[in-house]
This record gives C-alpha cells, sequence and structure tokens, in this order.
C-alpha cells in the first residue's frame, strides 16, 4: 500500500471500511509514519474501536475530529493536520467518508438527495480544498519523480454503483438512486481536479471497495471488510501517473464510466 507514505490521512475512519485501513496501515510490515484518522465524532460510541487501536499506536495514529459536512470543522481538521505535518506536508489523502441510502426515485426526496450530495461530493471537495497546501508541500518535498501515493495523492473511494454503463445490470438488485448519483458526481469531481492539478504533480485515483460486508454494504456483501481492504492498499501501492484519474475496482481492474 501506501508503504513508504510518511503521513496519511483517512476520513470515516472510526468504522467498517475506513477502521480497517487505519489496522493494516499500521499493522504492516512497513506502517506508515503518521496516520490521521477522521471521524465526526471521536469520542462517541462509535469510536472506541478507533480509539483502542489509537492507544496500541500512540505514536502514529492522530485522531481528529473531522465532518464531511460541516466546513468549519475541514478548516479546523487541515489547521491541525498542518501544524503536524509541517513543511514535509501530506503525502495521501483517502476521502472514505460516505452515506448510502438504498431506496428508488420514486422513493428518494429531496433531502435524501441533498443528504448524499453534501457527504459524497460536497464534502471531498471541501477536504481536497483544504488540505491542497498540505499536498502541494508533500510533492514538493518529495524529491520523487512522477506520481505516486508516497508523494503526494489522493484517493477517493467510489462504486461501481457510479458507472452509467452498468445501470441496467445493477438497479433492480440494488438501487440506491441518491448513492449512485452523487458518487457519480465524486467521479466527475476527481477527473476535474486531476485535470486541473496534474501540474502541481498530485495523483487522483477512485476505487471501489467492492462489495463489502459491512454496516454500509450489508450482510449480504460479497467480500469482507479485510480482504477488500488489504486489495486497494495493494492498488494505492501501485499507483503511478498512468493510473491519473483512473476508476478501479479493489483489484486494480478498470471500471466502465
Amino acid at each position: 500500500m501506501a508503504a513508504h507514505a510518511v503521513s496519511v490521512l483517512i476520513t470515516g475512519a472510526n468504522r467498517g471500511l475506513g477502521l480497517e485501513m487505519v489496522k493494516q496501515m499500521v499493522e504492516a510490515s512497513h506502517p506508515v509514519r503518521k496516520l490521521f484518522a477522521c471521524c465526526r465524532d471521536p469520542e462517541g460510541a462509535r469510536a472506541e474501536g478507533l480509539q483502542t487501536l489509537a492507544k496500541k499506536h500512540p505514536n502514529v495514529i492522530v485522531v481528529v475530529r473531522l465532518d464531511a459536512t460541516d466546513l468549519s470543522s475541514i478548516k479546523q481538521c487541515a489547521k491541525q493536520v498542518g501544524l503536524e505535518v509541517g513543511t514535509g506536508g501530506l503525502n495521501l489523502l483517502i476521502n472514505n467518508a460516505g452515506v448510502l441510502a438504498k431506496s428508488t426515485l420514486q422513493e428518494t426526496s429531496a433531502e435524501d438527495m441533498q443528504n448524499a450530495f453534501n457527504t459524497n461530493v460536497l464534502g471531498p471537495m471541501n477536504i481536497i480544498k483544504e488540505f491542497l497546501p498540505h499536498l502541494r508541500a508533500a510533492a514538493k518535498a518529495s524529491g520523487i519523480p512522477g506520481m505516486s501515493t508516497s508523494k503526494a495523492a489522493v484517493v477517493n473511494i467510489s462504486s461501481f454503483l457510479a458507472s452509467m454503463e452498468t445501470v441496467k445490470q445493477s438497479y433492480a438488485l440494488f438501487p440506491a438512486i441518491s448513492y449512485r448519483i452523487s458518487k457519480a458526481g465524486l467521479n466527475m469531481l476527481t477527473l476535474c481536479a486531476a485535470e486541473e492539478l496534474k501540474d502541481d504533480q498530485i495523483l487522483f485515483s477512485l476505487l471501489h471497495p467492492g462489495w463489502v460486508r459491512t454496516d454500509m454494504g450489508g450482510e449480504e456483501g460479497q467480500i469482507d471488510a479485510p480482504e477488500s481492504v488489504q486489495g486497494m492498499l495493494s492498488v494505492m501501492a501501485s499507483l503511478t501517473e498512468k493510473q491519473n484519474a483512473a476508476f478501479l475496482d479493489y483489484e486494480g481492474r478498470p471500471l466502465a464510466w
């Protein structure tokens, strides 16, 4: 994975895929040096697993409050991270936090759609903008040619449900219209960011974790979180400028837009 990245930030790190990412990153044979594990309520009951893990790795894990729907929270988190990383910057930002409602078009309200966009699109957009100075600092300080997750990168966790080409095959099984549309928006955001910031040598990529058995994915999922995360971290480690703006699954296979 980003085994040689000095610093990593993960949103939605208190449960599911986010928590598993934290666990695997700090327990790897080449663990990250600093991992900022972000969630909305670090002191709440849903963050107990994260806090337990942080106590085991106090010199590596920094638990930080970050609500993807609250710009002031994002700004405060960016400020705190900036103080920690200094001129070395932030090597890898993983936008993992997200919300999913399984409703159809006829069941989905305007409020449902707005909630999905606030978390799944506007959240990552604001996070990228606020952390951009730290990503630029990492790219400048790395001295590494090309693009990679050990230099400066943003990985946005998307979904095959955002694929427009596969709607006919997947819609009946899993409508989730607000999730699909907002993740398609995240995909476009990522493509635009990759194009706009390519001269800064910041890599952008989209990863589909698979249909995972988590609170979000449900018990019907096809794989467990450890398998998904192991795959995604391996893919992240292999990313270069050739995969800038790529849409890949957890095994590195390109997905249809």
